[in-house]
């Protein structure tokens, strides 16, 4: 068999002269080097907050200033633990109660929204991602949290016999309003992921569920939730990402407490919020230790990427059929014929 050949202009693609591939060259070349740059700028970060980061690692140890409870700037003691467990637990409420929103506002788009009103719906939820985080956060601090102060005091008086959560007199600022903001935020985010994964379905899988007689509620939990299960964490993790790195809504709205929070609706404080609040006037070894903080920021950004891609690898591995040896016998000859061209 002869390997068909495209032709160009009554040549061969294959006998085009070096000038005529160089774009093709310069194209791929000048993509690899953006992806090198990008690489290099994350090396070049991670070595200059090493460096700055010395002195505070060199008086408190590594292990005594991420686990350390004294924020003191005045005696300077430096342990970052009440700020990364206040990084952590806004974090977390926004996933809590932002994720399930932004999937259910996904389905309700691309299965039961109107057609007429799906286009008005998306781009009302897509603009929330174009509202400057400083917005959020004065209008958290001077419009919802006074509306919700009232009914936190009462969730608070009413569970006080949950840790953590009940017991305790509620603050403006606090914990759970800085969360509640985060989850706005990160809620277009992990929407326009999960809407564009849905929109991947194949309609043969919703067809044969409602072939089988479920209702659209059952189709959808059968066949569109677990098709999307990866895209969905995939989003997830990268709103959580841009929670954990949020700056200016978070110092509106935590507070400046650096101590460990005693329940959600205390005030407390975040690694970023504690950078933002004090780096400008910091000198010597607090500002070592405010690039420390930094530092520990910067690695958990790159653990929860790397945990979101984990995750999003195998969900997609879950999802994948499994191939036998025979059936990757069987289809040998058509692999070596693709492969070859012909």
């Amino acid at each position: 068999m002869e390997v068909a050949s495209l032709s160009t202009g009554g040549r061969s693609i294959l006998g085009r002269s070096p000038v005529a591939r160089l774009p093709d060259r310069a194209l791929k070349y000048g993509l690899t080097a953006l992806a090198a740059l990008i690489l290099a700028l994350i090396v070049y970060f991670f070595i200059r907050l090493v460096g700055e980061s010395r002195p505070a690692f060199a008086k408190e140890g590594v292990l005594g200033f991420v686990f350390g409870n004294d924020w003191n700037v005045s005696a300077e003691h430096f342990g970052a633990l009440p700020l990364l467990v206040g990084t952590l637990i806004t974090s977390a409420l926004a996933l809590l109660i932002g994720v399930p929103v932004a999937v259910a506002t996904a389905v309700y788009a691309t299965e039961l929204c109107p057609r007429r009103l799906r286009a008005p719906l998306t781009v009302l939820v897509d603009l929330l991602a174009a509202v400057p985080s400083v917005v959020y956060g004065l209008w958290g601090i001077f419009f919802l949290a006074p509306k919700l102060q009232p009914a936190e005091q009462w969730v608070a008086d009413r569970l006080s016999f949950i840790p953590f959560v009940g017991g305790g007199l509620v603050t403006i600022p606090n914990i759970f309003v800085a969360g509640l903001i985060l989850a706005i935020m990160i809620l277009p985010i992990v929407s326009a992921i999960s809407r564009e994964v849905m929109k991947t379905v194949p309609s043969d899988h919703k067809e044969a569920a409602l072939g089988l007689g479920a209702t659209r509620w059952e189709m959808i939990l059968m066949a569109v939730l677990p098709y999307c299960r990866s895209g969905i964490v995939g989003g997830a993790m990268l709103g959580l990402g841009r929670a954990i790195g949020e700056t200016i809504a978070v110092t509106i709205l935590i507070g400046d407490a650096p101590q460990m929070p005693q329940h959600i609706f205390g005030q407390g404080y975040s690694l970023a919020a504690v950078i933002a609040n004090e780096f400008g006037e910091a000198q010597g070894l607090h500002r070592s230790a405010l690039f420390a903080a930094g530092l520990v920021l910067f690695v958990l950004t790159l653990l929860v990427n790397a945990i979101a891609r984990l995750l999003v690898l195998r969900a997609a591995r879950a999802r994948a059929p499994k191939r036998t040896a025979q059936d990757r016998t069987e289809n040998l000859p058509t692999a070596i014929a693709e492969t070859a061209g012909l």
